[in-house]
């Protein structure tokens, strides 16, 4: 008897509505831990993300220096890699502002909207990159699952395609935006 495949999830820069969607899935949740191991994802408690995974689900923009080197390490332990939402397809939301210098980002953040302790942390949040980017522009990905959240029949539709071998063709199933 064969093991069964391995999926993870993970959130980068993003606001964790992929995440919601994907729990959305209500009780088919249950038809898919009956053909795949959730193995990481900010839904378990697992703190390390294990040697290989089968599917990783990637929710989120590369904003920070953080997730530059955790989409990084994602994908030398992942066989396939999709991009779950906007914000890891195109940036989205997040990339509203590369139009701005990260000081001028952090500056109006933590000093001019603040009423205490204006200071910019130095240790408590990672250092943001330039610019935010989608996943694609740091790692290949193998699919793409457009929309803001992808809708949770989206998503359980292209978790099954894939956990049955096959890449699902979502031109009906998604746009961007919704």
């Amino acid at each position: 008897m064969s093991e069964k495949p391995t999926l993870a999830t993970v959130w980068l820069d993003g606001c964790s509505g992929c995440h919601m969607s994907f729990l959305d899935i209500d009780e088919r949740i249950l038809d898919l831990a009956a053909q795949a191991d959730l193995v990481y994802s900010p839904l378990v408690d697992t703190k390390e993300f294990p040697e290989m995974v089968d599917i990783t689900l990637i929710e989120g923009a590369v904003s920070s220096e953080e997730d530059y080197h955790k989409i990084r390490m994602v994908r030398e332990h992942t066989r396939l890699l999709v991009s779950l939402g906007d914000c890891a397809v195109t940036a989205n939301v997040p990339a509203m502002r590369n139009r701005f210098a990260v000081r001028s980002v952090l500056e109006r953040a933590y000093i001019e909207n603040a009423d205490l302790n204006q200071d910019i942390p130095v240790q408590v949040i990672p250092a943001l990159r330039e610019t935010s980017i989608p996943v694609h522009q740091v790692v290949p990905v193998d699919v793409f699952i457009p929309g803001c959240p992808p809708a949770a029949d989206t998503i359980f539709f292209a978790l099954t395609e894939l956990l049955a071998g096959r890449k699902p063709d979502l031109r009906t199933t998604t746009r961007f935006g919704a």
